[in-house]
């Protein structure tokens, strides 16, 4: 009479395989990165060398830190931010209604629509701003009949003339990318909404736009990041912006390249504040269409540190 074979694991003799024979338990050991290592040394010793460079060279670094909070300085901040939020806006709208041209059946919109799109996009935006900054010496009056009526050189202050130079040209670029977002939605959604009876303007509102958010939302956050840095053009047409208010500061202080690297400093710290919120408002528009979101800065250089270290296994 055969024994019966035992189910559980613990009564299989410990230490044998399938013929009886003795094994070892397997040890995985980690794969070696060795080009991890030797790049990150490469890397680090470039940017000590950078830093050693830098600090060697004839620069007052004094200067540097006294004149990050300068009044001028902060308040040249502030006016970048206000151009960049100000254009960014009127970029946006502009971009919404003439992607709709665009898409639109009617030859003559989407004619126009074309038109806008080649010309901003097609001529630089240091181009456009000097053409508004000079129009006075087209029209010496801006008349709109009864509405409006005034002198060209009062209407095209520094700040309208920055507002239409950067808003105009952005909404060239938000357009392309706003239409894209649009095509990606499926077409089959507008025929739903055409069948529950909803007019052309309601499904593009209601249904189409909000599901267009999520491919419109990154680039318009890099848009937006580009236009902080952008902005800097229009110190040429005399709006005391970040760039123009340190070159001030440095032309009678001569402290030329200090105050330019004053102004570096505080656009790396304008362009990483809105980086981090670009990256949490496309978490909140990639929860609809993502099961698991895109893990946060934090997880992420929780999860580069983890990698150099060996695991438990590997330890032992």
């Amino acid at each position: 009479m055969t024994d019966k074979i035992s189910k559980d694991p613990a009564a299989a003799p410990a230490g044998s395989g399938a013929s009886g024979s003795p094994y070892e338990a397997i040890k995985a050991i980690p794969v070696r990165h060795y080009g991890r290592w030797v790049s990150a040394v490469v890397v680090v010793a470039l940017l000590g060398w950078l830093v050693y460079a830098f600090s060697q060279g004839n620069i007052i670094w004094d200067t540097v830190w006294d004149k990050v909070f300068d009044p001028s300085v902060i308040s040249g901040m502030w006016n970048t931010i206000i151009i960049s939020v100000a254009s960014m806006a009127l970029g946006l709208v502009l971009g919404v209604v003439f992607a709709v041209m665009r898409l639109s059946n009617n030859p003559v919109t989407g004619a126009v629509a074309w038109l806008y799109i080649w010309f901003f996009r097609g001529t630089p935006v240091y181009v456009q701003l000097l053409v508004w900054f000079n129009l006075s010496l087209i029209f010496q009056y801006i008349d709109l009949g009864p509405i409006y009526k005034n002198e060209t050189v009062d209407v095209m202050t520094p700040f309208m003339v920055a507002l239409l130079g950067l808003g105009l040209n952005e909404g060239a670029y938000m357009a392309e990318i706003v239409r894209a977002g649009i095509q990606s939605v499926d077409e089959g959604q507008t025929e739903a909404a055409h069948a529950l009876g909803m007019s052309q303007t309601k499904t593009m509102g209601r249904i189409v736009l909000p599901q267009a958010m999520r491919v419109i939302v990154p680039p318009t956050g890099n848009e937006f990041i580009n236009m902080l840095k952008t902005s800097s053009l229009v110190s040429a047409v005399q709006y005391s912006e970040l760039l123009r208010a340190s070159s001030n500061i440095g032309s009678t202080a001569g402290a030329v390249m200090e105050m330019l690297f004053v102004a570096s400093i505080w656009y790396l710290a304008l362009t990483s504040v809105f980086s981090v919120g670009q990256y949490y408002l496309e978490r909140r528009f990639a929860r609809g269409s993502t099961r698991n979101l895109p893990p946060t800065p934090l997880q992420r250089v929780k999860a580069n540190l983890l990698t150099f270290k060996r695991s438990p296994e590997g330890s032992r």
